[in-house]
């Protein structure tokens, strides 16, 4: 280890060298995304004993698993110029209109939205809502999004959003098979539901043994599968349009101890009878259509509600009205037991991310729309569809169904023309336009709010072969409305809906600006100051990353359109890929999982995928189903292995926080035949380059097993090692995480999976739309859209682009300065749990708060509390140790904010200290008291033994910038016993 004591002369200074060519010199955007200047990095690194950063690289990453070459990516590129090259690959994209349908339409964003959410990095760079008192705004947001759902779809219990439609559904089918208590397995799928869901459904079903079933309504057997039905499917309306009454269908269900499981679409339910109100259990979908873009398929909040007596069944995060410490009304994520952090294996389902910016965009278009604009957007859609009907009944045409129709029909071409399906979509793309083409020769057709006359005219056009029509649509319109097709008679919806203030009281512009800023400034993001949350690198989102998510070329593109139109899509695709490929050292990368623990279960799946392989080569049944997991790994890795059908085997850690590797060996000889595979966090949970990998690795491949890489700390890896130099064989990467895709107060996230080669022919494939990295023995899709959330993979795209090899290594190599930095400032007055055998951590550390419960009657959770009085967000608290606190600077931070974070821990120290000794009484002082309002420092009633300087404004800093909590300490307790998860009356907020 070489070390100095002096600054370093090898660095250089802030600014550009003097003998850089003038015409060559790029400001780089390295400088601007890495938080500390070479001059503070030479501070820091002489704090720790190092020259430089190569030689503290050396100290940290063990010798036998350093990348001995560069990452194979290009050189940086300046910001304009990435833009500039990005905005040339978009234009190869052509914008189509789109009525292809099948849960994905044209959409409008209200402007005021559109910039002041989607766009503000004071709502995307929130982190999920785990601290409650300082995240009052988003949930209030998502609160509104939970009424908006049960509003509509006539079920008392919605959750805060799911990954898509598809996925939800799936949930929604393994919430069947656990309300049965798994003593029945069949489920029932429509097969007039939407293709990528039946798929999916399939996927699932493989993992979690359940009894699949795709067929008509009118065959359904309730004693299909092992002890019968557990639940049904039906979409509502279907696939190709038609409005069905599925009232006996659920009363039936009923009779047999059915669930009735509704996928409806949100914008229908604003006319139509809502699945609630005929029986329905459980309904899902998507809110995509509610002001969000197509995007190439996401992201996109699925939704799904049922009733209260299911709350703890249902998956994903709900979030429920309590009460603070001051009696006022307060919200918070409600009932946690049941997430799989908690519950690991045995968890509702693995869902850690979910979509919640989307959510809340979906949300705040209900707001400026209300019950009225819904309706009038609604009977316009469907008043252009009946008009569009008529028209092509007079061209011949006829809808292959009778009855109402709402925003899609399917279409039989008169008879007696050859190859008609044909001339007419190739007469509808001449006027850009995109139909949906059945195999049967029939087309559909799926309007929506972007939907005007013109569409209209050059649809009818299309199917006149070319030639237009000069149909009046307004006669069209009135002649349809005669023949019944917009009589909702029999399916028309008579209750009400977003009743609630806030769907009434934003008409303005001016009123919603407020109240969107209003939530806002009640939510501290990474625009207030550092989110030091270990394992979950929350750092800068660069603005020129996030521009070309709302261009059109990438916005407005639907997931199954022809792949020719999306040429700039598939060139960004390849080149990510390739990219992605380099850093995790794998042989192939899928884009398709469309959060981290969707990444997991796809690998999981890829693994089961190969291991049958290999046993049907040998005439065998696959019995390799036993998945090894240290305790330390993160709740989502054995949640997602019991999705995937395997058994959850723990192996312990040392003292050291490190694998055990004797317990490991001995799990793994016990096993050997069954032996799957090992899921490993690296570095470790703990924070710690383990100098054990690659034996770890060929332990596991000698018992013929596979290895799994957890990609959560790939920001202590990128440019300095790689999975695949490790050993391992698959790896998901959260693109959220280390690639600056936003986590947006709990989503949205990406997860792509790479392979070494013996796996890549087992990638996800999709049934609509084939990926180009699909296999030859490809598993099912593991998301609705062949690339997932396409459209914010534009992010992680120009990150790397901007920062090129050299930049993301040097990323990685601060990540790791900070982390030191800051443990080597705490460990003065706290003890840093675990560190590697020269006392270094990696890119995050340990805090060991235990002992101060017993010394002072202080938690972890008043710790946190307090940080928030100080400005800060709190570190991951109790894991992987109870009683500690994981912090994780990122490499975007200043030395000063970790000098500022460092600064309120130390002083927080002192506050206990002071309880210690008796100076600040044990239960009436700052921590057990925090957060502070400022209706509490405010308030005429002060009665506790310190001041309010102490309470509010500990350090100089905070008189300078204070982000004030909108509530006292929340009562969890109060609001699970308490269960409310829609918007109570508006005077409570008062």
């Amino acid at each position: 280890m070489t070390t100095s004591t002096t600054t370093p002369s090898t660095l250089s200074s802030d600014r550009p060298s003097t003998t850089t060519n003038a015409i060559d010199f790029v400001d780089g955007f390295a400088r601007r995304h890495i938080g500390p200047s070479d001059r503070d990095q030479a501070a820091m690194l002489g704090t720790l004993g190092f020259d430089s950063l190569d030689a503290l690289s050396d100290a940290t990453v063990p010798a036998d698993i350093r990348l001995d070459e560069p990452l194979d990516i290009p050189d940086p590129r300046g910001e304009r110029e990435t833009l500039q090259g990005l905005r040339t690959i978009a234009s190869k994209n052509k914008v189509y209109r789109s009525c292809i349908g099948m849960g994905y339409t044209g959409t409008v964003t209200p402007p005021v939205i559109l910039r002041n959410v989607l766009e503000n990095p004071g709502w995307y760079t929130q982190y999920t809502p785990y601290q409650a008192e300082i995240a009052q705004g988003r949930l209030e947001a998502l609160l509104n999004f939970q009424t908006m759902i049960a509003d509509l779809t006539g079920l008392p219990l919605a959750g805060a959003s799911l990954l898509d439609e598809a996925t939800a559904a799936a949930e929604a089918m393994g919430m069947c098979v656990s309300i049965a208590r798994h003593q029945k397995t069949g489920f029932w799928a429509s097969d007039d539901c939407h293709p990528q869901t039946l798929a999916l459904l399939q996927t699932r079903a493989a993992g979690l043994g359940v009894d699949l079933k795709v067929g008509p309504i009118s065959e359904i057997d309730f004693d299909y599968g092992e002890g019968g039905l557990c639940g049904v499917l039906v979409q509502y309306p279907t696939t190709d349009g038609r409005i069905n009454d599925y009232k006996a269908l659920a009363e039936q269900a009923k009779s047999k101890q059915c669930l009735t499981v509704a996928a409806a679409d949100l914008l229908s339910l604003t006319l139509i009878t809502p699945p609630g109100e005929w029986g329905a259990d459980i309904c899902v979908g998507s809110a995509q259509r509610f002001g969000v873009p197509m995007g190439l398929g996401g992201p996109h909040a699925a939704f799904i509600s049922t009733h209260d007596k299911h709350a703890r069944k249902l998956p994903g995060r709900i979030i429920g009205v309590s009460k603070d410490s001051h009696g006022n009304p307060a919200l918070r994520m409600a009932m946690q037991t049941r997430e799989q952090h908690i519950r690991r294996d045995k968890a509702t389902s693995n869902i850690c991310t979910a979509q919640a910016l989307l959510a809340i965009i979906n949300s705040f278009y209900a707001v400026y729309h209300g019950a009225d604009g819904l309706v009038h957007i609604a009977r316009r859609v469907q008043g252009f569809t009946a008009a569009l009907a008529k028209g092509l009944e007079r061209l011949g045409h006829k809808a292959t169904h009778d009855g109402p129709v709402f925003d899609t029909i399917r279409i039989q071409l008169g008879k007696g023309r050859t190859h008609a399906a044909r001339q007419v979509a190739d007469a509808a793309r001449e006027r850009q336009i995109n139909l949906r083409e059945y195999d049967d020769g029939t087309l559909g057709v799926t309007l929506d709010e972007t939907t005007d006359r013109g569409l209209v005219a050059d649809l009818l056009a299309a199917f006149n072969f070319g030639h237009y029509t000069g149909f009046d649509i307004d006669e069209l319109l009135a002649d349809a409305q005669a023949d019944g097709l917009c009589d909702l008679t029999g399916f028309a919806r008579e209750s009400e809906f977003l009743t609630h203030e806030v769907f009434h009281q934003y008409r303005s512009e001016t009123k919603l600006l407020r109240y969107i800023f209003k939530l806002m400034n009640r939510d501290l993001s990474l625009a207030h100051s550092m989110i030091p949350l270990g394992s979950c690198t929350m750092k800068l989102n660069g603005t020129s990353e996030m521009i070309p998510v709302t261009w059109p070329e990438f916005a407005d593109i639907h997931p199954f359109a022809p792949d020719i139109q999306w040429r700039g899509y598939t060139y960004m695709f390849r080149e990510l890929e390739a990219w992605l490929c380099s850093v995790t050292g794998f042989a192939a990368v899928s884009l398709q999982p469309n959060a981290g623990a969707q990444g997991e279960y796809a690998g999981l799946l890829v693994i089961r995928a190969y291991h049958e392989h290999e046993a049907a080569k040998k005439g065998e049944k696959n019995e390799r189903t036993v998945c090894l997991i240290p305790t330390s790994a993160h709740g989502t890795n054995p949640a997602s292995a019991v999705m995937a059908g395997m058994k959850v085997v723990p192996v312990k850690c040392n003292s050291r926080g490190d694998i055990d590797v004797d317990d490991l060996k001995a799990k793994a000889e016990q096993h050997s035949d069954k032996l799957s595979c090992l899921m490993i966090t690296y570095p470790s949970t703990h924070g710690v380059f383990e100098t054990t990998i690659r034996s770890v690795c060929d332990l596991i491949h000698e018992h013929g097993g596979q290895v799994y890489m957890d990609g959560a700390n790939m920001n202590a890896q990128v440019g300095l090692t790689s999975p695949g130099t490790c050993g391992a064989d698959v790896c998901h990467l959260n693109l959220h995480k280390t690639f600056c895709i936003p986590h947006g107060g709990g989503g949205p996230g990406m997860g792509p999976i790479g392979v070494a080669p013996q796996l890549a022919p087992f990638l996800p494939e999709h049934p609509v739309q084939r990926p180009d990295t699909a296999g030859e023995f490809s598993i099912g899709p593991v998301s609705a859209a062949p690339y997932g959330s396409a459209s914010i993979l534009a992010i992680s795209y120009v990150y790397i682009a901007m920062m090129g090899a050299s930049g993301l290594k040097k990323a990685t190599q601060v990540a790791i300065l900070n982390a030191n930095y800051m443990a080597k400032r705490l460990s003065e007055h706290f003890n840093i749990l675990y560190t590697d055998s020269n006392g270094y951590v990696a890119h995050e550390f340990i805090v060991d708060c235990r002992g101060f419960e017993k010394s002072a009657g202080v938690q972890i959770d008043d710790i946190a509390k307090r940080l928030m009085d100080y400005g800060f967000h709190g570190p991951t608290m109790s894991w992987p140790v109870p009683g500690t606190l994981m912090i994780e600077p990122t490499e975007s931070e200043s030395k000063d904010e970790l000098d500022r974070f460092c600064d309120a821990m130390i002083a927080i120290r002192e506050e206990i200290q002071s309880i210690q000794d008796g100076k600040l009484d044990a239960k009436d002082n700052p921590l057990k008291n925090a957060p502070h309002t400022v209706g509490e420092i405010g308030s005429d009633d002060w009665s506790h033994p310190y001041t309010r300087e102490q309470a509010a404004w500990p350090k100089a800093w905070l008189r300078d910038a204070k982000f004030w909590p909108t509530v006292g300490r929340i009562d969890n307790t109060y609001g699970d016993r308490n269960l409310v998860c829609s918007c109570p009356p508006m005077e409570d907020y008062s």
